[in-house]
């Protein structure tokens, strides 16, 4: 049993290199040197910050937030929830978790996706909360759909939930996206291809929890967001963390 405190030695062979040519747009975007470090100065660590009033209630729901009267949108109504976590299981109370995703038929409200799929007019794709005391976090919204991306002739992304999860102040941003058990496509996506460790893809997927289902509602998917350690969750855009 760890101690609350211990340093976590950093695994590096966690996380797929910057380039991983599979991954097409990889190549232009991975540096070339090595990286340079830089210290935080105040004014990056104690602000801005966002007040608890900026997020309403209803924020969470997705079926609704943006659904005109009376009507809802359409595909499969599901429950994305779980926790905010330290490295030692610890719940991070007070903290703003965002989420941004496809439609059912895979298609974002963007106006450069120009898939194929209808928008669709009841759904806005993107909702916001706060975690509790306990860290706990959920959204009601639909199953994303898969969508073609060019990378390839023939690829399509599993579908999946973005996630942002702030800290006191804006700059302390991580970002992340999970998946849901039992999708095919998650083995045959060039992105999720490029993490080489089979656990860190699985701390990706959002499991099936029929215990927080609604019956004749909502099937519930469980989603925990660990923040530091050797069990944290692979974020995008913060691969040093681990």
């Amino acid at each position: 049993m760890t101690a609350p405190g211990d340093y976590y030695q950093r695994n590096r062979d966690l996380h797929p290199p910057a380039m991983t040519p599979g991954y097409k747009t990889s190549v232009s975007r991975s540096p070339r040197y090595a990286l340079i470090s830089l210290e935080q100065t105040a004014s990056e660590v104690t602000g801005p910050v966002f007040g608890h009033g900026d997020v309403d209630v209803g924020d969470n729901d997705l079926l609704t937030n943006y659904a005109q009267a009376g009507a809802a949108p359409i595909g499969e109504r599901i429950i994305l929830h779980g926790r905010v976590l330290d490295e030692n299981a610890r719940p991070i109370p007070n903290t703003l978790v965002e989420i941004w995703q496809a439609n059912s038929g895979g298609r974002y409200r963007h106006k450069k996706d120009t898939y194929l799929a209808p928008i669709d007019p009841n759904f806005g794709g993107c909702g916001r909360t706060l975690t509790d005391a306990e860290g706990y976090y959920v959204f009601r919204t639909v199953k994303p759909g898969a969508y073609p991306w060019r990378n390839h002739i023939n690829n399509w992304r599993p579908g999946h939930i973005h996630l942002s999860v702030f800290g006191s102040a804006f700059v302390q941003r991580l970002i992340t996206q999970c998946y849901f058990e039992g999708d095919p496509l998650i083995p045959l996506c060039p992105i999720i291809q490029t993490i080489p460790d089979t656990e860190a893809i699985e701390q990706l997927v959002a499991k099936l929890d029929l215990n927080a289902t609604v019956p004749l509602d909502s099937i519930a998917y469980k989603f925990d967001v660990v923040l530091r350690g050797r069990r944290s969750t692979f974020f995008e855009n913060r691969p040093e963390g681990n």
